[in-house]
This record gives structure tokens, sequence and C-alpha cells, in this order.
């Protein structure tokens, strides 16, 4: 089934890529994206990152997708780099190592991964990963830039990497972000191998759940929870908060307070003042 086939029933026309390795659905304000490559564990391949990344660059501009749900299929989220992608690229090196890393199969395998996570990092939406089974390396790397996480308790985490011989080159600045330096070190050093329980008191998740039952219904609660804040007031807070530490506080509040001012003279603000006054639900929240 292909992705126009997937949305064509749907009451919200959006355009997306057709894809391969992953399964697209949109419910209401949501765009639910499935790693559908059951076989390998959902492993991340470079086709299914350059799917993610023509999926995330086409919902940019979309207002009505106002949350994003990435997981996998077959109770795996994703087992990490498709190996067969790494024995590939060895093919297409030969013998003679390449002077240029613009020829250089690995380099261009491994950056395009980085590049679909920052893109997926700074997308408007709110990027909701529902994790199970495995959660290793690149499925890994995918959790630290999600906005809201939730898990099973029985999933396994990890960055076997080392244990493997690479590092964690495109991975490891999104695990420091998320964690702090001295946990990253340890996972990432020891290639350590844990269960959601302790990814969530590392902080890397926000919710471990025992049963299946409890993990989709914390899912509707957190969309729910999307559906009632305001679409541009989201997207505004996600800019905002992703520019803390990235320039200079006195220009990052100067920035602010416009944002800040334009919202309350927009309708968005106008609808939210207004709704409270009147003790309704604003426009952009319905039941």
């Amino acid at each position: 089934m292909t992705t126009s086939d997937t949305l064509q029933n749907h009451a919200v026309d959006i355009t997306l890529p057709d894809t391969e390795t992953l399964l697209l659905a949109q419910e209401d304000h949501a765009l639910f994206i499935t790693l559908n490559r059951p076989k390998s564990r959902n492993a991340m391949s470079l086709l299914m990152v350059q799917e993610l990344m023509s999926v995330f660059e086409a919902i940019q501009n979309n207002i009505i997708v106002r949350a994003v749900v990435l997981r996998g299929a077959n109770g795996h989220f994703c087992a990490g780099g498709d190996i067969k992608d790494m024995v590939g690229a060895r093919a297409a090196l030969g013998s003679s190592a390449s002077e240029s890393s613009d020829s250089d199969p690995f380099y261009t395998l491994n950056r395009a991964f980085g590049k679909m996570l920052t893109l997926a990092n700074q997308i408007p939406q709110v990027l909701i990963v529902v994790t199970e089974g495995a959660v290793l390396g690149g499925g890994f790397g995918l959790v630290c830039i999600s906005d809201v996480a939730l898990t099973s308790s029985s999933a396994k985490f990890g960055l076997p990497e080392t244990g493997l011989g690479i590092p964690p080159a495109q991975i490891a600045p999104f695990v420091v972000s998320r964690i702090g330096l001295t946990q990253a070190r340890r996972l990432a050093l020891l290639g350590v191998r844990f269960n959601g329980n302790d990814a969530k008191q590392l902080g890397i998740v926000h919710e471990a759940h025992d049963e299946i039952e409890a993990l989709n219904a914390a899912l509707e609660a957190v969309l729910k929870s999307v559906k009632r804040c305001a679409p541009q007031a989201n997207r505004t807070t996600k800019s905002l908060i992703l520019s803390v530490g990235k320039e200079p506080l006195d220009e990052l509040l100067d920035n602010a307070a416009k944002s800040f001012s334009n919202a309350v003279q927009g309708t968005e603000g106008q609808e939210g003042t207004l709704a409270f006054i009147q003790k309704r639900s604003p426009n952009w929240y319905a039941e």
C-alpha cells in the first residue's frame, strides 16, 4: 500500500511521499510513522533514512499535523544501522581508501543518518517516540531527539557500536544533550544494555509501562495534551527551546519577547484569552 492509498480516505488533505520502509497514517492532528522492516527488527537502512527525511521535509509547513508518532512494527522499535548497508559500502569502496569524504560511501552512509536526526530534532511538530523491543544504536538516537518518549518496561536499550569496532558517531552529540556527559560516557564507552525502566531513570524516556495497553493509553493521553495546545504557540515554543545555548541570552530573550507580542496580538492569543473568559475550550481543541 502506498502513502497516497493510506491517506486518501482522510478528510485532511496532506501530500506525503510514497515509502517502502515506512507505514504512514494520519489520524486527526497526528501523523503516525511506523518503521517497517520487521525481518531486520526495523534496522535503519539508507533508504529508510532518506524516506524519513522526505516525510519530515513534507510536513515542515503543515499546520494541520501537530504531532508525529514514531514507532516500530512487530514489537521492535529499531535495532540500529543495517549491516547490509555497511557491507554494500565496503564493496563500493573497494580495496583502496577514498581521499575525498564526498566519495567515501561510509562517510555518506553515516552522515546521512546524522542529517536525518538533525532534521527530526527540529521539526515544528511534537515528536513522540514509542518504543518496544530493540532500541539500539540509531534507534537509541531517535529516542534522544524526541519531545516525548514512551517505552515498554521490557524494551532493550543500548549503544552497541564500540563492541562492533565503530563509534556512535552521529548519535553521540544527541545522547549527551539528552542525558548529560557523565552518563553518555558510561553508556557509550561500556556498551551498556538496559531496559525501559532504567531508561526512564536516566531521563532518556519520560514514561515506562509494563503492559502494551498502558503504553497505548499513555500515547493517547499525550496526543490529547498536544491537542489542548495552540498549534502556532507550540511551534514557536519548540523553536525557542531549541535555541537555548545556541545564541546570546539577551538576543534570545529579545526574540522571545517579539514572539510573545506577536502571539498575544495574533489570532491564537485572542482566541485563547476569549475562551478563558468565556470558560470554554479554544477553537483548536475539540474533544
